[in-house]
């Protein structure tokens, strides 16, 4: 019987359009670690459909069409939504992002919440939240640092 939901995929997974397909996957193979899982061409040389595994995530991904509605970012003015991904080292991945063409948006902090993190914006202009978990908050401990935080005037 064929499964409703194959065993290598998670429920979810984005899919993203962009311009210059394979050299995102390139991008984000050498920066963020992830593996590609498969690739099919697509008509004048795009890629028509890619599959990056990012330990057990997958992100689904493809040249922009715009003839069928699909296009970046950048085609659109910028984009609402960031993706969020652990990393062992996040200070390292962002310094490579950065030195493999991505933009800072949010600097590396530690945060309330446990995390080191920050935003980059790829250079395809896709957003990325990225963390390093660097301590376990107690629910106790989170609402006082919320509360701290709120009080000192937002977010950090």
């Amino acid at each position: 019987m064929v499964k409703p939901i194959p065993d290598d995929y998670p429920r979810l997974s984005p899919s993203l359009s962009i311009d210059g397909a394979a050299d995102a996957i390139s991008f984000y193979v050498d920066v963020f670690g992830a593996t590609e899982r498969m690739r099919m061409p697509g008509p004048d040389g795009k890629v028509g459909h890619a599959e990056l595994a990012f330990g057990d995530s997958v992100i689904m991904l493809a040249d922009e069409f715009p003839e069928m509605g699909h296009v970046g970012p950048k085609k659109v003015g910028g984009t609402p939504v960031a993706l969020a991904l652990y990393v062992e080292d996040v200070d390292a991945v962002i310094e490579r992002a950065v030195a493999a063409g991505a933009t800072v948006v949010r600097p590396v902090e530690d945060q309330f919440y446990g995390d080191r993190s920050g935003q980059i914006e790829d250079p395809f202009g896709h957003h990325w939240f990225l963390h390093t978990h660097i301590e376990d908050v107690s629910p106790e401990e989170m609402g006082r640092r919320v509360a701290e935080v709120m009080g000192g005037g937002g977010p950090t």
